[in-house]
């Protein structure tokens, strides 16, 4: 796959869905402790997203750090816009901040 294909489709995963997570492996099979647990704060507040997983092909991995200019994984994306790693979408689920965010941006019920 070339650069240009591929963020192509990155894009098109942050601008046709509301919420995307790219991370090492997928919901179901997570391939990394953080990417677990990012995943399993998303299904814990009953958002529905799309898992990329991001392992499948490292041209992909580098072409994302790139788009995202965040250097790991996983990396959550709501309404196109990154919020951040495993780290930070903890801490602002601790502190009710990332629910506030879904709810504003119409992604989980106010």
């Amino acid at each position: 796959m070339s650069n240009e294909t591929i963020l192509n489709q990155i894009k098109k995963d942050v601008t046709g869905n509301d919420v995307v997570l790219y991370m090492k492996g997928t919901a179901a099979q997570p391939r990394c402790g953080f990417s677990a647990v990012a995943a399993q704060i998303l299904g814990a507040l009953g958002v529905a997203f799309k898992d990329v997983d991001a392992l499948s092909d490292p041209e992909f991995r580098d072409t994302l750090k790139e788009y995202s200019n965040w250097p790991t994984l996983p990396q959550l994306f709501v309404k196109g816009e990154l919020v951040g790693g495993c780290d930070i979408m903890k801490e602002m689920y601790q502190t009710g901040e990332l629910q506030e965010l879904l709810k504003e941006k119409g992604v989980i019920a106010a």
